[in-house]
This record gives C-alpha cells, structure tokens and sequence, in this order.
C-alpha cells in the first residue's frame, strides 16, 4: 500500500511537470520562432506603440471610422460572451431596435445582421463586406473622402474566406480604419 502511494505521487509529479511546465514551455518556444507575431497576440503597433490585436474589436464611435460588430461586453477581454438572450427574448428585441434606429440616423438601406446583432464572444474583430458596404457613404462623408477612394480599400482589405472553404468573406475592422487613416484623398 505505502509502495503504491509513492508510485502514485511519484507518478502525478512527472505528469504535473511534463504536461503543466515542459510542454507548454516547449509549444510557447516553437511558436515564438516560427510565428512570433501570431503568438503574441497579432498585436498592431504604429510609432512604437501597440494600438490594438488584429483578433480583437475594439470600439469606434467616431464617423470617421468604420464600427465593429455590437458587444454584449462592451468589447471587455476579461468577460467575454454573449447576451445569452434568445429569438423571442424582448431585451433582445429591443437592443436590437435601439441599435438599428442608432444606425439608421446617418445610413440607408437594410442594415445588415452582423451590425446589430453581437457575436458570440464579442469581440470579433471582423464586419461582413455587406456590413462594411453599407458604412461607406457615412465614413467617406465625415472624411471628405469620395466614396470610390473608401470603397476600393474596403475591397481591398476584404479577407476571403481560409483555403477557400472555410468561413465566409469578412473585413478586419481595425486594419481598415488604420488604412483609412493612411490615405490623402
């Protein structure tokens, strides 16, 4: 029995330091030298300074800015998650008219889903192209941009979906706003 027990503990001391230290350890060194900027978070700088992860939203007020996808967290890294609000839910009824009125103030058209409803996580970093489409007119207006300039970036910057097969056509949201804000129009 005393035998046992050492075998055992002897046993869950190998395993807590090759599966808790020295794998971990192992797969973090191989990803910082083969992929050093996705495994530290696809971070963004601009002068030296990180401004934000291409894998993470971020929210944008200003009209001048292309907005992200809604968040039921108010894009908090921390509590990531849904509403957990469902179809015949009336709170998510009538978020989702306060945000439709909120966008309808400076656009026209059907507001496509992905601006009014949150993402799972919400922090998706990534509008549909239809979303980014319908944005257009309002943020070439606030820039003084013309719209053809605004619309060939969106087109631009559109990611097709993996491998061709995998996920759907989508825009970087944080990418296209630094790219706007690198052009003289």
């Amino acid at each position: 029995m005393k035998n046992a027990m050492m075998i055992s503990l002897k046993m869950l001391l190998a395993m807590t330091v090759l599966t808790g230290i020295i794998y971990p350890a192992f797969i973090w060194g191989f990803a910082q030298l083969v992929t050093p900027e996705k495994s530290n978070g696809s971070l963004i700088k601009q002068n030296k300074i990180f401004i934000g992860s291409e894998l993470l939203a971020q929210k944008m007020t200003s009209e001048k800015y292309f907005f992200e996808r809604p968040s039921a967290v108010d894009y908090n890294t921390v509590a990531s998650g849904g509403s957990n609000l469902g179809p015949t839910s009336a709170d998510l009824k009538k978020i989702v008219q306060e945000r439709s009125m909120a966008l309808l103030k400076n656009h026209t058209g059907v507001i496509p889903q992905d601006l009014i409803f949150a993402s799972a996580s919400g922090l998706d970093p990534h509008i549909s192209p239809a979303a980014a489409e319908f944005q257009i007119e309002r943020v070439a207006k606030a820039r003084s941009m013309n719209i053809t300039t605004v619309r060939n970036l969106v087109i631009q910057l559109t990611e097709k979906p993996q491998f061709g097969i995998l996920g759907e056509s989508r825009v970087n949201v944080l990418k296209l706003n630094l790219a706007l804000n690198e052009i003289k129009d």
